[in-house]
């Protein structure tokens, strides 16, 4: 493929793809141009360097994956959400590895033109959807920050040890994950309400 028609959208694109074959951390801009068929030099008029590719890459990534979260959920409430939430997460992090470690990565902020992070739709969806599915268990801050935490290391650290082929044992994963689901369900409706300090 020719250097025409390159554009930062594309280049993007590919560099997903890329990710999804040989990993995140393995994307350069080297082997983009290779896909492409041009010089190194030739995608800087597109991308600064590599950091901004990731940083554009994470945030693709992280816009498919809310956006499935989303359909996913639309219309449900309570256990229904929780569980569409968690099953479409899972499936697109065993589906696309590489996208997916993408939308772990942190986005540096001087990677990126300020209004392509400010403006981001992902960055907002993401925010309002899971806060959104908390607050219907009736939480409320601290317990909402507390609660996301737990669900995304549950999520992440689940997706992760199925993905390298951790989980030898004979029990089936998909029940695993079932249980793993229902669990986080018995703890939000009983979540532990914090205590307000006394004052010394």
């Amino acid at each position: 493929m020719g250097r025409a028609g390159i554009t930062a959208e594309r280049l993007v694109g590919a560099a997903a793809e890329l990710a999804d074959e040989v990993g995140f951390e393995n994307v350069t801009l080297s082997a983009l141009a290779r896909r492409f068929g041009v010089r190194d030099a030739s995608l800087y008029s597109h991308v600064r360097n590599l950091r901004e590719l990731r940083a554009r890459l994470a945030l693709l990534a992280g816009g498919e994956l809310i956006d499935r979260i989303a359909d996913a959920v639309a219309g449900r409430a309570g256990k229904d959400a929780l569980t569409a939430f968690a099953d479409a997460y899972r499936a697109y992090a065993l589906a696309h590895p590489g996208r997916y470690a993408a939308t772990q990565a942190r986005v540096d902020p001087d990677a990126l033109a300020p209004e392509l992070l400010a403006d981001s739709p992902a960055v907002r969806r993401t925010a309002d959807i899971t806060y959104g599915m908390l607050r219907g268990y009736g939480l409320d801050e601290p317990d909402l920050t507390d609660a996301v935490r737990l669900l995304r290391a549950t999520f992440h650290g689940y997706c992760v040890l199925e993905a390298a082929g951790a989980f030898a044992h004979p029990r089936a994963v998909q029940a695993s994950w079932d249980r793993a689901v229902d669990a986080l369900h018995a703890a939000l409706e009983h979540w532990p309400r914090e205590t307000p300090r006394r004052p010394d």
